[in-house]
């Protein structure tokens, strides 16, 4: 007779989609790039000596010393609200407070316009080569990738977009970002979002427009975010992770007003409340004025550190490696001569070099090899001379491996 109690327990039954998923290729590069002596430029971190901390610190301890419900459950923070609703006015999109939905990061809130919009096992629109933290977010709900062609200028292929739903298609919502794509560094010119906001209202299927880089443009204003162009159809999702620090963990969604009481209900399942004391803290630094002249400043050096990449590229890479001046964002996008494996000239980089990006692969929606050839690089957490010294070595890795 079997003594149950002694018996093996082979573990709890996972969900099938925690089943099915595999390690995330950028939780892996944030391990190896802090390994002593590497060079990251694998993840879109942001400057830590930009971070406007003296000045955050004494917001936060200004909050806390004339507002102890700054660390209690409270309602979100009608003053970062406010300054939220300014700050989209800046870039032409009319919103009211009460219609920003502050979150716990940009993230947060794609996972909960997935809950509003996704059905499991329902369809996404997106392109093939997309955002992998947007993957993950979807992923429990198992849905199916449609996927869409980038051009290589200008974006998502908005003739496939249409193709795909005049075909009959109906995805919960289109997923892109339109400034400094993640991961192909691309924006998306005014004429484009024109038509891709009318193919959109035309056929009744919802942007899920994601733009965390859209105050970092560096030749110009950036065009106006799809949310300017449509009140309905585009539901917007802003961060200040790049703009003031990723710790913060603060974020926004703009979605029609009718919407934001289920939002809230799915954001209380999810955790309650968000960042009390961060709100408020940002709040009180935005009321210093203290905001435009950070972004500038961040502007003007990932402006430089950027230029400084494009002429190591130049460089040090093989002639028949292509890559775009970004006018937006904190990455470029590097091709590779055709045959090249990326993913081995990462293996290489990180044996002999110390120097870590992201292979082109890792972005595929569809699970498929697309972009093997390909990488992706951070030029805005390293410095000037760091990011020569990171594209001379990988320049040496490409030789080591033939290309």
């Amino acid at each position: 007779m079997t003594d149950l109690a002694s018996a093996p327990v082979a573990g709890p039954a996972l969900a099938g989609w925690a089943q099915a998923t595999g390690t995330s290729a950028l939780q892996t590069m944030l391990s190896v790039g802090t390994r002593p002596g590497t060079i990251s430029f694998a993840l879109g971190l942001p400057a830590p000596e930009l971070f406007p901390a003296a000045e955050y610190g004494r917001a936060a301890a200004a909050v806390l010393e004339e507002d102890p419900r700054a660390l209690q459950y409270s309602p979100p923070s009608a003053a970062l609200q406010a300054h939220v609703a300014a700050l989209m006015a800046q870039r032409g999109v009319v919103v009211a407070p009460e219609e920003v939905f502050l979150t716990a990061g940009a993230q947060q809130g794609i996972s909960l316009l997935a809950r509003l919009l996704l059905e499991p096992g329902g369809d996404v629109l997106t392109e093939t080569l997309c955002y992998t933290g947007f993957q993950q977010a979807v992923e429990p709900f198992t849905p199916h990738f449609i996927t869409v062609p980038t051009d290589g200028e200008s974006g998502i292929d908005v003739d496939a977009v249409e193709a795909v739903l005049a075909g009959g298609a109906r995805p919960a919502f289109i997923y892109t970002v339109p400034d400094g794509n993640n991961p192909l560094a691309l924006s998306m010119p005014t004429e484009k979002r024109l038509r891709l906001v009318e193919i959109a209202r035309r056929y009744g299927v919802p942007i899920v427009e994601d733009d965390p880089y859209g105050f970092l443009a560096y030749d110009g204003p950036p065009a106006q975010p799809l949310r300017a162009l449509d009140r309905d159809w585009v539901f917007y999702v802003g961060s200040f992770s790049k703009v003031l620090a990723p710790a913060l963990r603060l974020g926004w969604i703009i979605v029609p007003r009718e919407l934001v009481p289920l939002l809230a209900i799915a954001k209380e399942a999810s955790d309650i409340n968000t960042a009390t004391l961060s709100q408020r803290a940002a709040a009180r630094y935005m009321d210093g004025g203290h905001l435009p002249a950070h972004l500038t400043a961040v502007r003007d050096e990932y402006r430089l550190r950027r230029d400084t990449m494009l002429a190591a590229l130049e460089k040090h890479f093989p002639t028949g490696a292509r890559w775009k001046k970004p006018a937006a964002g904190v990455f470029i996008w590097v091709e590779l001569p055709e045959g090249t494996d990326a993913s081995e000239v990462l293996r290489v980089a990180i044996e002999q070099e110390g120097v870590v990006f992201v292979p082109g692969n890792a972005f595929a929606a569809d699970g498929s090899s697309t972009a093997s050839n390909c990488m992706r690089l951070n030029f805005s957490h390293s410095t000037p001379d760091v990011i020569e010294e990171g594209i001379a070595r990988l320049g040496r890795t490409l030789k080591a491996v033939g290309v």
